[in-house]
């Protein structure tokens, strides 16, 4: 039994099966990437996890617990945390006053951005931001503007939000998307350091086979809605069923 359990998901859009007998089990404390051509059904699959979507079949399960028909911030509540394509942070505060407020919503299960500067005089939330910042090797970033940071340390920002609030599965929406290589490699290295010192388990969703194979223990493969194949990085790599989803897919544009 897997941290997280999907079984029979399936979800439709019209007439568009989106996802369909979608069984899919994530081993606790591994590093699980789910990827597939464009139109595979990996956000559809990301969203019914984190309780954006609905499916219309089918069940999931975080810890033995249903997480179907819990409110997005219920599930966070539950363990599980995620990082969207587009880096979620505010733009208009600092780096250390965005890592303040996952730390408060942690502590008080709630957090409202009405005052928040009074939250500097909090030296119990003051010292837990800066612990984070300093894991994320951000603490000489902590008075700057989160706008102005490149998109590789706005996603280290934000993945150090998400780890502020103890997360036991982090759950990654192509975190690499747009970047520069060197912002790329770089993160790939933070997942790894993340990854080798703390109790979690890391499942991601990503185009860039460079990110999947340098991270990724077990590999499933959409395709259609439907999972392809599902194995290691080193049996996925030549697998004839994942080269013809990828190339069918080339060959259609």
């Amino acid at each position: 039994m897997g941290i997280l359990e999907v079984r029979d998901v399936g979800k439709r859009f019209g007439g568009l099966q989106a996802l369909s007998d979608v069984n899919l089990s994530i081993a606790e404390n591994s590093v699980h990437a789910i990827i597939g051509p464009n139109g595979a059904g990996k956000s559809t699959l990301l969203n019914c996890l984190v309780g954006k979507l609905i499916p219309d079949t089918g069940s999931v399960s975080f810890e033995g617990q249903s997480v179907l028909g819990r409110k997005p911030h219920e599930i966070n509540q539950m363990g599980i945390s995620r990082v969207f394509q587009t880096p979620e942070i505010f733009g208009d505060l600092t780096v250390m006053e965005n890592m303040m407020i996952p730390c408060l919503a942690r502590r008080d299960g709630s957090f409202s951005l009405h005052g928040y500067r009074s939250l500097m005089a909090d030296r119990e939330i003051v010292d837990r931001a800066e612990h984070m910042l300093e894991d994320m090797n951000m603490s000489n970033k902590r008075e700057m503007h989160a706008a102005s940071m490149s998109r590789g340390d706005k996603r280290r920002l934000e993945i150090g939000m998400c780890l502020a609030q103890e997360p036991r599965l982090l759950l990654l929406d192509e975190p690499t998307a747009g970047m520069a290589r060197a912002d790329t490699n770089n993160t790939i290295d933070l997942l790894k350091e993340i990854k080798a010192k703390r109790n979690i388990t890391i499942a991601i969703i990503e185009h860039d086979m460079h990110v999947v194979f340098s991270l990724a223990e077990r590999i499933t493969v959409l395709a259609q809605g439907k999972p392809l194949v599902e194995d290691t990085p080193e049996n996925i790599k030549g697998h004839p069923k994942v080269r013809e989803a990828y190339l069918g897919e080339s060959s259609g544009h």
